[in-house]
């Protein structure tokens, strides 16, 4: 049975947590800089993932806040580095069109990577599917609205 439910999902994993300390130990002297910004990261992040979109926000001192709707998403990119790997982690980067070569959200944090990313792409062509869907009826709407006018003006 699948337990996965991305609309469930508020805080990171606590493995993340373990991960920020062995990243913070590895900058060496810079542990003591590093540490505690990723620790209030840590501590301050959430997500929400909804009907329409998904929302992240994290900080203490200077918060951030992303909303993305999932219409907006372009591409999502999975990676993992050894110690991600280990603690059975990933880095989800949704990619938005604003622009940027840089992602708009990295999603972290999350065990169930996969389903996490294979979540957003059905959301993402579900809401292409719907505009789609959308253009076609006015589309045809605008096709009758021009027959209508030809045959009004023919008599």
């Amino acid at each position: 049975m699948d337990s996965f439910d991305p609309l469930k999902i508020e805080k990171p994993n606590a493995s993340l947590l373990k991960y920020y300390a062995i990243m913070a130990l590895l900058t060496g002297p810079g542990v003591l800089v590093q540490f505690p910004r990723l620790f209030f990261k840590y501590e301050t992040l959430r997500y929400r993932f909804e009907a329409d979109g998904m929302s992240m926000s994290w900080g203490l001192l200077f918060r951030h806040e992303v909303y993305l709707t999932y219409r907006r998403i372009q591409d999502i990119h999975l990676s993992r580095n050894i110690l991600q790997r280990w603690f059975g982690l990933a880095t989800l980067s949704v990619q938005t069109a604003a622009g940027s070569a840089s992602p708009q959200t990295n999603i972290e944090g999350i065990p169930e990577t996969e389903k996490l990313r294979d979540f957003l792409y059905a959301k993402m062509r579900g809401a292409r599917d719907a505009d789609a869907h959308h253009e076609d009826e006015a589309l045809i709407l605008l096709r009758e609205i021009r027959d209508l006018i030809r045959r009004k003006s023919e008599s």
